[in-house]
């Protein structure tokens, strides 16, 4: 407060800068403006330039339809904009920019040289300001559409010029902000030049996978997954990464709401939400475009329009689960099969059961070992048709020296060459078809496809398998009484926490109540779980709802949960696969609704392609 303590009105040229603060923080901000406003003038071409990170010059240039003399002048005005005309329009906002700042902020903390000319008029005009003050209005010679020059940025305002970083910092910004334009906008032809040296240049795309390929190459195009499904009013579509990356993924989330680049709280958590939990901070990159009714969404809640606000977030939220879900195989949700009851007779076998049948698009096994062959030809691979098998005479032995020297290792009773005959879809299984080559003394399974080599973790799938039967439709879920029931005690806590977790347990083929004070009396269980022991099956069940209470809501975690504990026990109380019992594994494993993680997050199988490996070999 002044010292007077009188209220009046700040000058002009101190309102702008005020308000310039909001709209223009760096370089980067100035180039996402001024490309806002070429792409609602209908730009097919957008080139950028910039010098010294865009401290000394950023330059727009676009083939949009141009302003007139008159036009050109009053878009300095502050609120001066052709994109809405009532507070009606505020409602049905269907354009990038619309609040008529961009313009008079950027020109009140630069040196603004605006170049401008309608299609159908013979000559342009030029219109020059100088840190806010109108200096000279031309006609001038200059081909249709708008040219943007700002130079010298906060040439008067040195105390954010101070704060600016780096030249290659905000270099970067200005990449990024030039990324996600072309990414929104596949259509439109775009062309950054950097210090006098064009760094990228966009043909117009015919898709957005051209677009991505384009500006991050095939290695990261290929290990995308389409996103396409509509609930309600709210349509999401793009791309997701596999979840069977070899390396975490880097790359920010891309999000598009209406064709502009933004976010919002909802989106990010449903992100989380849908796709399956990976170990430490490894996320995938994601590229989503959501479209909804413009009454559906605020625009207008961030200065620089960075986040939106939905009126009911809710429906979004369950869209983009349902479409992530929908492209990585998990789609909808599962209800707990039923268990048997635990009166009915059940043989015991000794060993653990199968945990299902192959899926139909999966091959039966084999009932005895096949010989190896080496793949079919890459052009019956191309047709889609399956090469016949054919016995493959024996390899020559080495001479007796050369095995004494380096003896081999005996051969596995199975590798054989297994296509898959009509997959789904190519999004919803790893592999159009595999070859078994051998197990890792660690214990990985070591595959080839038609695109690379692929590690499968056994214990992993085990638990994704297991996970899936025990929450699947097709398969019932047979109890298994005990001889002598067990008597489980547990704490007070935990004790606790599995009599609210009872009913999903039932569901999941177990016969438990509460028998005493902390104490559990055992019945039946799941006959998947064979010789486990129910006292460390109910101990790492109580641990799990302990740690899992606290991010989870809902009824529906709790079962999923359990499932998870069931899982993990199992498949740690199996002995490691060899032969025939790998490639079924595999076989079991890739007829899941989500083969590429285990329910805990790790995962089930880690892809290297071709090119990786050849990138990786000329490195070395």
């Amino acid at each position: 407060m002044t010292r007077d303590g009188h209220i009046h009105v700040l000058p002009i040229h101190v309102a702008n800068k005020i308000a310039a603060g909001e709209v223009v923080e760096r370089p980067a901000s100035v180039v996402k403006e001024l490309v806002e406003n070429a792409i609602d003038a209908g730009a097919k071409s957008i080139r950028i330039a910039i010098s010294q990170g865009g401290r000394k010059l950023v330059s727009v240039q676009d083939d949009g339809c141009g302003m007139t003399r008159d036009d050109a002048v009053l878009c300095l005005e502050r609120q001066a904009t052709s994109k809405i005309l009532d507070v009606g329009d505020i409602d049905e906002i269907g354009t990038l920019g619309f609040r008529g700042e961009a313009i008079p902020s950027i020109a009140s903390v630069s040196r603004f040289l605006l170049t401008t000319r309608r299609h159908d008029e013979e000559e342009g005009v030029r219109v020059e300001v100088n840190a806010g003050v109108l200096a000279d209005v031309r006609s001038a010679g200059c081909p249709p559409g708008t040219l943007v020059e700002v130079r010298d940025l906060f040439c008067n305002v040195p105390a954010r010029l101070k704060f600016l970083r780096a030249y290659a910092t905000e270099e970067a910004h200005v990449r990024s902000i030039y990324t996600v334009n072309a990414l929104a906008h596949p259509g439109i032809a775009f062309s950054l030049t950097v210090d006098q040296r064009e760094v990228s240049r966009l043909a117009p795309a015919k898709s957005p996978e051209m677009r991505i390929r384009e500006l991050f190459g095939a290695d990261f195009a290929d290990a995308l997954l389409r996103v396409d499904c509509e609930s309600g009013s709210v349509g999401v579509t793009g791309f997701v990464e596999r979840p069977n990356r070899a390396y975490p993924s880097r790359r920010p989330d891309y999000i598009f709401i209406n064709g502009r680049p933004a976010s919002a709280p909802v989106v990010q958590t449903a992100l989380r939400e849908a796709y399956p939990r990976r170990q430490g901070d490894a996320k995938p990159a994601a590229i989503l475009f959501i479209s909804l009714p413009p009454k559906e969404v605020d625009v207008n809640v961030h200065p620089a329009k960075r986040e939106v606000r939905f009126r009911k977030a809710s429906d979004v939220r369950t869209a983009i689960v349902a479409a992530i879900s929908q492209a990585i195989g998990g789609a909808g949700s599962v209800e707990l099969a039923p268990p048997l009851p635990a009166s009915e007779p059940a043989p015991a076998p000794s060993a653990p059961p199968p945990l299902s049948a192959p899926a139909p698009s999966v091959p039966p096994p084999l009932s005895a070992p096949a010989p190896s062959v080496p793949p079919p030809p890459a052009s019956a691979l191309a047709d889609g048709h399956q090469a016949p098998l054919q016995p493959n005479p024996s390899p020559p032995r080495p001479a007796p020296s050369e095995a004494a020297r380096f003896p081999l290792p005996p051969p596995l009773p199975v590798a054989q060459f297994l296509p898959f005959s009509a997959p789904p879809s190519r999004s919803s299984k790893p592999w159009e078809f595999f070859r078994f080559l051998a197990i890792s003394e660690s214990g990985f399974i070591i595959l080839e496809t038609e695109a690379g080599i692929v590690f499968v973790n056994p214990r992993a799938a085990r638990e994704r398998i297991a996970f899936e039967k025990l929450c699947g439709q097709r398969v019932q879920i047979v109890s298994q009484p005990l001889l002598v029931p067990e008597m489980v005690s547990l704490s007070p806590a935990d004790f606790a926490r599995l009599r609210d977790a009872l009913e999903p347990l039932h569901a999941l083929g177990w016969k438990i109540e509460p028998f005493g004070q902390g104490v559990f009396k055992v019945e039946a269980v799941p006959q998947l779980l064979g010789d486990v022991s129910a006292a460390d099956v109910l101990a790492t069940v109580a641990a799990d709802l302990a740690s899992g209470a606290s991010s989870r809501s809902g009824a529906k975690w709790r079962e999923d949960l359990i499932a998870k504990s069931l899982s993990s026990k199992w498949a740690s109380s199996q002995p490691p696969p060899d032969g025939r019992a790998a490639v079924e594994l595999v076989e079991q494993l890739v007829a899941c609704r989500l083969p590429y993680v285990c329910p805990r997050g790790r995962s089930t199988m880690i892809f290297m392609s071709v090119r990786e490996l050849e990138r990786r070999f000329e490195k070395g």
